[in-house]
This record gives structure tokens, C-alpha cells and sequence, in this order.
């Protein structure tokens, strides 16, 4: 029997390789899109399912995770959730409260919709793992980002709970805390940054793939650095 997996945040620069990764290892992706242009970027292989939909609406995240669950010769094992997004600012005196805010939602809300709308169907299921994306800022934090970094320290948290709340389910929940992550996007924000120490996004696919896999049955509410910094 196939398994599936649902990869919020799968058509960006990280998305495209966790996406790929998971092809690769024989799994059906489910990867919801919004922005039609980024599809262009998308693996054409079969076991690659598209679905619009916002993740930060409720209805959108909970018809999304009905498609990830909807193939009974693939049931839905995993879920990866990798939507979110940095903002750099002035220090906390300088940053409007708004701002502040805004990265808690871009960085929580979607990841929060997609689990509580999937962990219904991993329940059923018998289980699976689920993986979000954090960051090494939530262990050394830099100036400028007091809402980044705290977004992303409670996804840590966040990935906590989950483990309290469902690991008699059979569940898994770690996070995953990259460094500066070698995508074209980021190519272009920092022009002229020293790149040794980035990581590449293969590197981050493929540690994900292990923690949603059976040979990492025994992790949960682990925090993974993916980093060479």
C-alpha cells in the first residue's frame, strides 16, 4: 500500500525540493497552491496531486486535507508543513505592533489550520509523523526580528503540544531548524552574503523525508538543526 503526504508551502523555493524528495521516495504529494505562476516550478511526474486552496482559511485547510486523505490505496501518513515567511525590521521600539503580528500569523495560523484539519484523518489512520518548519533563529536570535523569531519559537512549542496531545494516537511531531536556507529568493535579498554556511534545500528535503518515514518511528518532539553555520 502507497502512503501520502500533504506539503503545505510546496511550490516555493524549500517546497520544491521536500515535493521532489517525496516523489522520489514513492509517496503521493498533496500540495496546495494559491500563486498560479509558481506552478510552473512544479515536479511533472505522476503521484504529484495540486490543490488550490488558502491554508489560512479554515474551510480552504480543512477541504485541502479531504484531498490529502481522499486515496484509500494511499492514506495520509504525514504532513509537512512549511508555509511561512521573514520580515526584517527595526528593533522591538521601532516595529509596529502590526508587524509583530503579522509574523505570528504568516508563521503559525496555516501550519495551526492544516494539523488540527489533518489530525482527524492521521487519527483514523492508525497515525503518521508531522513536521514543521522552524528555524535556527529560535535558538540564537538576531536583532530585527523579534517577530520572526518568536513566531518561530512557538512553533516549537506548538510541535510540543502536539506530541503531548497525540502521541498515544500513534503521531510523531518534531521541527526542523534551518539556517539561512540557498533558495533563489534569498540569492536575491542578500546579494552579496558569504554563502558557505547556507544550506541547501535537498539537505532540508531529505532530513524531512527520514523524520516522516519508518526508520525514524522512534523521534517525536525533537528540534532538528539543519545547519553548517
Amino acid at each position: 500500500m502507497g502512503r501520502s503526504v500533504l506539503v503545505t508551502g510546496g511550490t516555493g523555493g524549500l517546497g520544491v525540493a521536500v515535493t521532489s524528495a517525496f516523489l522520489k521516495a514513492g509517496w503521493r504529494v498533496v500540495v496546495p497552491w494559491i500563486v498560479k505562476d509558481e506552478l510552473a516550478r512544479m515536479p511533472r511526474q505522476g503521484g504529484l496531486e495540486m490543490v488550490r486552496a488558502d491554508l489560512f482559511d479554515m474551510a480552504a485547510a480543512r477541504d485541502c486535507a479531504t484531498v490529502a486523505a481522499a486515496d484509500s490505496d494511499a492514506p495520509l501518513r504525514a504532513v509537512v508543513n512549511l508555509v511561512g515567511g521573514f520580515k526584517v525590521g527595526g528593533r522591538v521600539h521601532e516595529t509596529p505592533v502590526e508587524e509583530f503580528e503579522n509574523q505570528l500569523r504568516l508563521n503559525l495560523r496555516a501550519t495551526y489550520l492544516t494539523c488540527q484539519q489533518t489530525l482527524p484523518h492521521l487519527i483514523s489512520g492508525g497515525g503518521g509523523a508531522i513536521v514543521c518548519m522552524s528555524s535556527r533563529a529560535a535558538k540564537q536570535p538576531f536583532a530585527g526580528a523579534a517577530g520572526y523569531v518568536t513566531s518561530k519559537a512557538a512553533v516549537n512549542a506548538f510541535v510540543a503540544a502536539l506530541d503531548a496531545e497525540y502521541a498515544d494516537d500513534g503521531i510523531r511531531a518534531n521541527a526542523v531548524l534551518p539556517g539561512i536556507i540557498d533558495t533563489p529568493g534569498n540569492r536575491a535579498a542578500m546579494p552579496d552574503s558569504n554563502r558557505k554556511d547556507w544550506v541547501a534545500p535537498s539537505d532540508i528535503a531529505n532530513t524531512i523525508v527520514f523524520l516522516c518515514g519508518d526508520e525514524s518511528s522512534s523521534i517525536s518532539r525533537a528540534e532538528v538543526p539543519v545547519d553548517r553555520a
